[in-house]
């Protein structure tokens, strides 16, 4: 259940028959989760979607018709409350980049336990983000690798919200992007700029005049 005492509703998202009972039967046991649908690609889940009726859709990438980052951007694009945590088999840097960058809340490997599977849904149902420890270790090995680009035209905007004192909450609501988005914004300035942290990020910018 949510904060609210209430059931945390799911669509699943997955080409696979046999996966999607799986996956309703393994949440299901949890009293406070509900899977409300089901859709076995991205189309028939953009389709499927109504607000107020889902609290997570959780989304496979690879499907026929529409793959998953499709979807989750166009579901963002329609609803941007919408909670999209990612459950793949697939962990490669472009497809993890790609879900984050779409806005996905979660990014998970279908190999979680069960338990985290039902930990990262009701983090996901919260609005908190969430990633694999996998996958969260890769995203750092990409953040510490050195990088002598330029901050593209939105990390800018997301570098200055910080630097005028927002969350990432509302580096979100401003921006009306997820905050995993914006975490992997950061994440991306952090590699940058040679830094480890938000406070380090504005003070490298101001040295290098990248905040006015």
């Amino acid at each position: 259940m949510n904060g609210n005492g209430t059931l945390i509703r799911i669509l699943i998202v997955d080409d696979h028959p046999v996966v999607r009972d799986g996956l309703r039967g393994a949440l299901e046991r949890d009293p406070g989760l509900v899977v409300v649908g089901e859709a076995c690609d991205g189309s028939e889940a953009v389709a499927l979607y109504r607000p107020g009726e889902v609290d997570v859709v959780l989304m496979d990438l690879r499907m026929p018709r529409m793959g998953g980052v499709e979807a989750t951007t166009r579901l963002l694009k329609r609803h941007p409350e919408v909670r999209i945590l990612v459950l793949t088999t697939y962990d490669t840097d472009t497809d993890v980049a790609g879900a984050l960058a779409a806005g996905a809340t979660g990014y998970l490997l279908k190999d979680t336990p069960r338990d985290e599977l039902i930990r990262a849904v009701r983090s996901a149902a919260a609005g908190q983000s969430v990633l694999s420890p996998a996958i969260t270790s890769r995203v750092l090995s990409q953040v510490r690798k050195p990088s002598k680009g330029p901050l593209s035209e939105r990390e800018l905007e997301v570098l200055k919200l910080i630097a005028d004192g927002n969350t990432n909450r509302q580096v979100a609501s401003l921006l009306v992007i997820s905050q995993a988005t914006v975490k992997t914004h950061l994440l991306h300035i952090y590699g940058k700029l040679g830094v480890k942290d938000r406070a380090a990020a504005v003070s490298e910018a101001h040295k290098r005049q990248l905040l006015r």
